[in-house]
């Protein structure tokens, strides 16, 4: 599917910029990216998304499911290689003057090109990323410097939590500020291979998902669930390297009833694991609404969430909330114990993803937020596709 795609004089263009790209292989941006693209594509859009590959040359195109992808080479990795990506993104997007939406502010400082050219761009202002201290002083600083801009150099901007919307509000207008959240595809049936291929049984173990750091509560939860025998297995997905203390911290604390599994990218495997467990751990303390916690609802996981205003807004009466080992302990016991009391926060975590994270309701508040910048008199006109779509996250 190699090759640009043929105009279409009726279907308005939006570039996508800011992700590693499509199809979804890296993080939540990109798989929001994904599923945004192929609603437009569905929907009487031509999307465009811009995606950074390894090596070096010139900056090609090719179809992915009926999608135009510009593929730009970048051999520096980390930030360095991000923030070169994208300065090529926009400086290629910007020739065309079409519709921008871009994911996440850390470099901002570039969008003020579609500002200069009076080029309409959508921004996704992530969490409050800045904050986070992993980062360091001076990556915080730079990240705290671009967040202003960006709510400067922004038309709209979309804050994934009521939160955020209101901390947003302390830095730009409140009307251009509007809340989308994250979505996730419901999970009703998944095959048991990606289960009892890493050792665990079918509804004999839980689920802990994130990022190694102390924010996100792990050791807490480790902590709580090793207090005692629970005849059940917690399964963590990631890293947990013992060069890094606070992974080793995590390991050491842990019983042999914990099992790292690793980190796990086909979503497929991510989501036969999460449908077969009986519930979710999810210690974040800190961001907007987490992709992880999202997905956990859509396989139906009744959830122990740490208790703060992200987590409850996002999961409403399909968690339980701690605040410490002792009472995260206490939910565990209960959660593994009572299965009418996990039945009943497995329906609510259901009835919450139906109603506020599906895909097509996220993305369809995208489309309708994208449209307020098209000329006066035009709109997208939907129509049947022939290209079909790929399955919930698969690659191609």
């Amino acid at each position: 599917m190699n090759g640009p795609r043929p105009p279409a004089e009726r279907e308005p263009i939006v570039r996508l910029l800011g992700t590693h790209g499509i199809p979804a292989a890296y993080g939540g941006f990109e798989t929001a990216a994904e599923n945004v693209a192929i609603f437009l594509r569905d929907h009487g859009w031509r999307p465009v998304v811009y995606c950074q590959v390894p090596g070096t040359g010139a900056i090609t195109t090719d179809l992915w499911h009926g999608i135009e992808r510009v593929l730009i080479p970048e051999q520096r990795e980390g930030w360095l290689g991000t923030a070169r990506f994208d300065l090529t993104s926009i400086r290629h997007a910007i020739r065309h003057r079409d519709i921008c939406l871009t994911f996440g502010y850390n470099t901002a400082v570039f969008n003020i090109l579609q500002r200069l050219k009076r080029i309409p761009n959508v921004i996704n202002m992530d969490g409050i990323e800045w904050s986070r201290s992993r980062w360091g002083k001076g990556r915080q600083a730079i990240l705290w410097i671009n967040e202003r801009i960006a709510c400067w150099v922004g038309n709209r901007l979309i804050a994934d939590h009521p939160v955020i919307e209101t901390y947003l509000a302390t830095r730009a207008r409140r009307s251009k500020i509007v809340t989308i959240t994250y979505g996730a595809h419901a999970v009703t049936a998944a095959d048991t291979l990606p289960v009892t291929s890493r050792g665990l049984t079918p509804g004999r173990y839980l689920t802990l998902i994130c990022r190694p750091i102390p924010e996100n509560t792990i050791l807490e939860l480790v902590t709580a669930f090793s207090r005692e025998r629970r005849d059940h297995q917690l399964a963590i997905f990631g890293t947990y390297d013992d060069s890094d203390p606070y992974a080793r911290a995590v390991r050491e604390a842990a019983s042999d009833e914990v099992l790292f599994v690793g980190p796990i990218y086909e979503p497929d495997e991510v989501s036969s694991l999460r449908f077969h467990s009986l519930g979710y751990l999810h210690g974040h303390t800190v961001g907007g609404t987490n992709p992880s916690l999202v997905e956990a609802m859509a396989a139906g996981n009744a959830v122990i969430a740490h208790d703060n205003p992200y987590n409850r807004w996002v999961a409403g009466d399909g968690a339980l909330y701690f605040s410490g080992v002792d009472d995260a302990a206490a939910h565990i016991t209960m959660l593994l114990s009572a299965p009418d009391r996990r039945a009943s926060l497995a329906a609510a975590s259901r009835a919450r993803h139906a109603t506020e994270f599906t895909w097509e309701r996220v993305a369809g508040q995208y489309a309708e937020l994208l449209a307020e910048h098209l000329p006066a008199g035009t709109a997208p006109v939907s129509a049947p596709r022939s290209t079909p779509s790929p399955r919930p996250g698969a690659n191609a």
